[in-house]
This record gives structure tokens, sequence and C-alpha cells, in this order.
């Protein structure tokens, strides 16, 4: 049920279109400071059937996060560094 649920949300999401070209899922990661060119990867991502697996926290948080997030072999980890915006770092994994 949350299934076909969670994939109308993020069509709808994904037809919106949000200032600076980003979609609404876009423009969300660009709030948590994720930079353009890794939403694009995301989105790709998204499109394509992936999982994006985000921790957003305190360094103590995220550096846990990552911990947990590598023993499950992800195809990529990244962590982006906070930026005036947002001062709390931030992982993502596709």
């Amino acid at each position: 049920m949350a299934g076909p649920l969670v994939s109308w949300i993020v069509g709808a999401l994904e037809g919106a279109v949000v200032v600076g070209g980003l979609s609404a899922i876009g423009a969300g990661l660009y709030s948590l400071g994720i930079p353009k060119d890794s939403i694009l990867r995301y989105e790709t991502a998204l499109r394509t059937g992936k999982f994006i697996v985000i921790a957003h926290g305190s360094s103590a948080e995220t550096a846990q996060a990552q911990q947990i997030i590598k023993s499950t072999n992800p195809e990529r980890l990244e962590e982006h560094q906070p930026s005036r915006v947002n001062p709390e770092p931030c992982l993502a994994s596709a």
C-alpha cells in the first residue's frame, strides 16, 4: 500500500518546478546543503527506481549513520558539508 502511495507523491512532486529549476524534491535536498550536481544524480536515481537514504544531524549522529549505512554496501555514500543556511552535516546514499 505504501509503495504506490509513495510513487504517486514522488511523481507529483517531480512534476512541480521550484525557483532555480529544481523539482520540489531537489529544492528540499538543496535546503539540506546538498550541492546541485549531487541533487541531479539523486533525482536521476529516484527516477530509475533506486532509493535515496539521507541522514541529517550533528557530526556524531552522521558519523554513526555513516557506519550503519556502510554496513549495507550502498552503491554510493557521500557526505555533504554544512552550508550557511543549514549548519548540520548530511549523508546521502543511493
